[in-house]
């Protein structure tokens, strides 16, 4: 049987085959609109917070991201359809606006101070590169300045001592995400 996608070298780590593969079953099944009784909930946020185990072998992670990437633009273009249906365009795009009017107010604070920051003691998210990027995402709202969804899903953040709170970040970069695949 051939895989489903490319493995990593025997001796590298692969994402864990036995999981992506289940996974994948689970998503076709919800995409389709067939899931089974004991199959959780899945929409395009879900599918973004899906993190895989780790195996020698395993399947190629780019590869795997990438597949992960174009199923959850399926999965956000299909919410969206029946959103639209059920509520029309503009309820759909209300709640967008919205939710971009949030990031913005968050991106508006002063550099330094845009985001939660741990203790000197701990690592936290490099603050200028952030706020470097966050530069970026306000001209995006603000000015419409082109900005790929795939750089927002991709940007990399060295650590900090004391610096931004990762997760609050992280969320901040859902959001924007889940902005972007609204007005597509």
């Amino acid at each position: 049987m051939d895989a489903t996608f490319p493995r990593a070298r025997k001796n590298q780590l692969g994402y864990k085959t036995s999981e992506v593969e289940e996974f994948l079953q689970r998503a076709r099944r919800a995409y389709d609109g067939r899931p089974l009784p004991d199959d959780a909930p899945l929409d395009s946020e879900r599918i973004r917070l899906t993190a895989f185990g780790m195996q020698k072998g395993g399947y190629s992670t780019a590869h795997v991201d990438a597949a992960m990437e174009r199923l959850e633009d399926a999965f956000a273009f299909q919410e969206r359809q029946i959103a639209s249906r059920l509520h029309g365009d503009e309820a759909w795009l209300s709640e967008a606006r919205t939710t971009a009017q949030v990031v913005a107010n968050r991106l508006a604070r002063p550099e330094g101070q845009r985001f939660d920051r741990v203790s000197r003691l701990a690592l936290g998210y490099n603050v200028r590169e952030v706020d470097r990027f966050a530069d970026r995402l306000t001209r995006y709202f603000r000015d419409g300045w082109p900005i790929a969804i795939d750089d927002v899903r991709g940007v990399v953040f060295s650590a900090q001592r004391g610096g931004y709170r990762e997760s609050q970040v992280d969320l901040v970069l859902d959001a924007v995400v889940d902005v972007m695949l609204a007005v597509r």
